[in-house]
C-alpha cells in the first residue's frame, strides 16, 4: 500500500473532526464526540484508514492531514453547495420525505443538481485514495449516489452503505421526483444496512416497483456486465459505546451534579425529561400537549413533577425549523403562565446543547425518559438514558415509531399521536413501583449492553467480508 492509499475508507458528510478558531485568532482541529466515530476508530487505527467528509463549514479548503492515527480528507464545499446540496436536497427535500412527510419536502431541480456534483465530488475523493480492493463504507442520506459513482470507478471496491434514518414507504417515497437515480446510486454498495426490518423491507419495494430487478429475502441481483451482482439489504440497528456511556455516568462528579440538579428544581418527587434536536419529527409538541393537559385534570401537579425539555438547535436557517422553535416556545410559556408557581416552573426549557458529562447527569437526575418521535431511524438518546441508569432505576416512555423500539420492548411503548394514551403511559411511569422499574430496566440494559455500537460496527463489516468473499 502506498503512502497516499488505504485500505478502508470511511465516506461521510461529515468528519471525525471540527474545525475550530482559537481565541488567538489561529484555525485548528478537534475531535468530533459522535457515536460513529466511536464505533469506527479503533478498525481504521487497525488498518490505517481514512476518512472523507466535509468539516461543517463553507469555503474551507484544507490539505488531507492525519488525526490521532486516522487520515482525515476534507472536501470542500461552497456556500451555495451548504444552501443547496445540504440545508436544500438533504434536509428540506429528502429528510422530510423520509420521515414520512410530517414537514412537506419542498422539490427543486437545482438542489438536485449540487445535490448530485457534491456526491460527485466526494466519491471522487474516495476513489483517489482507496487502495485496490479496498473496502469504503458510505454513511447515510446525504451521499445515496456515491456508491453507483464509486462502483463505476472502482469495480475492485467493496462498498457498504448505512442508512441512519428511516426508509418510507414506495407510496411516499414515489413523490421524489428523482426516486430512480436514488435507488441506482445505493445499489451500487454490496451491503445496504437500515435500522429497522420495515426500513429493509420498504427499500427492496421501491427496487421491485421502479427496476427490473429481481429480488429475494435480503438479496436484490443487480445487472452486472454479463451477469448479475448480489447486493444484501436488511437492518443493521445501530447503537452507543454503551460501557462508556456507564463509566461517565459513575463518575463521582456527574453523580453529585445530578443530586444538584434535582435540588435546583426544588427536589420534586418526580423529573420527567425530554432530550431532543429542535425537529419536527420528535414529537416535542405532542409531549408538551399530553404533560400540559395533565396538569390541567390535576393528575399531576407542579411541585411534585416537573418536566424538563432540552432542545438543542438545529437547522435554523431552514424556515420550518425556524417555525417550529416559535410554536414550542410558545406553547412552554403557556404552560408555564398557566400552572407555574412563585417557587415551583412546570417546564424547564433549555435551548441550547450540552456536554455529554452534563447529559449523563441529566439521565441520572431524571425518573422519568420521555422519548415521542414521530418517525425516527434509531434514537441514540433512548439509548444513552438507559446506559446511564447503572442503579437501574428510571422509566422509559418511548415512541414505537423510533427504531430503538424495536430493542426496548420493556420501555412503556405509546403512540405519540395518542395523546390520551401517552397520557396514560406518563401517569404510569410516574406511579410505577421500584420493583417494576428495576425489572423492566435490566433488561433494557442488557440488551444495549449487548448490542453496543461496536457489535454494529463489527457485524456490518463482517457482512461486507462476507460480500467480497462471494465477489
Amino acid at each position: 500500500m502506498s503512502d497516499d492509499s488505504y485500505d478502508f475508507v470511511v465516506v461521510s458528510n461529515r468528519l471525525p473532526v471540527d474545525h475550530v478558531v482559537h481565541d488567538d485568532g489561529t484555525a485548528g482541529w478537534t475531535q468530533s464526540p459522535g457515536g460513529l466515530v466511536t464505533a469506527l476508530e479503533p478498525i481504521m487505527r487497525s488498518t490505517d484508514g481514512a476518512w472523507v467528509g466535509w468539516a461543517g463549514k463553507p469555503d474551507l479548503d484544507d490539505a488531507p492531514f492525519d488525526s490521532d492515527g486516522i487520515r482525515v480528507v476534507p472536501v470542500p464545499l461552497s456556500t451555495d453547495d451548504v444552501q443547496y446540496y445540504y440545508e436544500g436536497f438533504s434536509n428540506d427535500t429528502l429528510w422530510p420525505l423520509y420521515h414520512d412527510v410530517i414537514a412537506p419536502p419542498s422539490y427543486h431541480r437545482l438542489w438536485w443538481e449540487h445535490y448530485s456534483s457534491v456526491n460527485r465530488r466526494f466519491a471522487d475523493a474516495a476513489a483517489a485514495i482507496a487502495a485496490p480492493n479496498a473496502t469504503v463504507w458510505v454513511q447515510d442520506y446525504q451521499l445515496q449516489l456515491v456508491p453507483k459513482m464509486l462502483r463505476q470507478q472502482r469495480p475492485d471496491l467493496t462498498i457498504g452503505f448505512f442508512n441512519h434514518i428511516p426508509f418510507p414507504p414506495y407510496g411516499i417515497y414515489s413523490q421524489l421526483p428523482w426516486r430512480t437515480q436514488i435507488i441506482e446510486g445505493v445499489l451500487g454498495a454490496d451491503v445496504i444496512g437500515f435500522q429497522r426490518t420495515a426500513d429493509a423491507g420498504n427499500f427492496a419495494r421501491a427496487v421491485r416497483r421502479l427496476l427490473p430487478y429481481s429480488t429475494r429475502g435480503t438479496t436484490i441481483l443487480v445487472p452486472d456486465g454479463d451477469g448479475s451482482r448480489e447486493v444484501v439489504a436488511r437492518p443493521f440497528p445501530i447503537s452507543i459505546d454503551a460501557e462508556a456511556f456507564e463509566e461517565l455516568a459513575r463518575r463521582p462528579e456527574v453523580q453529585a451534579r445530578a443530586a444538584q440538579i434535582r435540588s435546583d428544581l426544588g427536589d420534586p418527587q418526580t423529573v420527567m425529561l425530554g432530550v431532543d434536536r429542535l425537529d419536527y419529527t420528535k414529537g416535542i409538541g405532542h409531549r408538551l400537549k399530553a404533560f400540559g393537559e395533565l396538569l390541567a385534570d390535576g393528575a399531576v401537579s407542579v411541585g411534585d413533577v416537573v418536566l424538563v425539555q432540552v432542545a438543542s438547535p438545529s437547522r435554523e436557517r431552514v424556515e420550518t425549523y425556524r417555525q417550529l422553535r416559535d410554536e414550542v416556545e410558545l406553547t412552554v410559556g403557556r404552560i408555564n403562565g398557566d400552572f407555574s408557581t412563585i417557587s415551583h416552573q412546570a417546564i424547564s426549557y433549555l435551548h441550547h446543547s450540552f456536554p455529554r458529562e452534563e447529559m449523563a447527569a441529566l439521565f441520572l437526575a431524571a425518573d422519568v425518559m420521555l422519548v415521542t418521535a414521530l418517525r425516527d431511524g434509531m434514537n441514540l438518546v433512548a439509548k444513552e438514558y438507559v446506559a446511564a441508569r447503572f442503579d437501574e432505576d428510571g422509566v422509559l416512555v418511548l415512541s414505537e415509531f423510533a427504531g430503538a423500539s424495536d430493542e426496548l420492548k420493556t420501555a412503556l411503548l405509546i403512540n405519540p399521536h395518542d395523546i390520551g394514551g401517552l397520557k396514560q403511559a406518563i401517569v404510569q411511569a410516574v406511579r410505577m413501583p421500584r420493583n417494576e422499574r428495576r425489572r423492566r430496566m435490566r433488561t433494557m440494559r442488557k440488551r444495549v449492553s449487548d448490542n453496543d455500537v461496536l457489535h454494529w460496527s463489527a457485524t456490518f463489516l463482517a457482512a461486507l467480508r462476507e460480500a467480497r468473499a462471494r465477489g
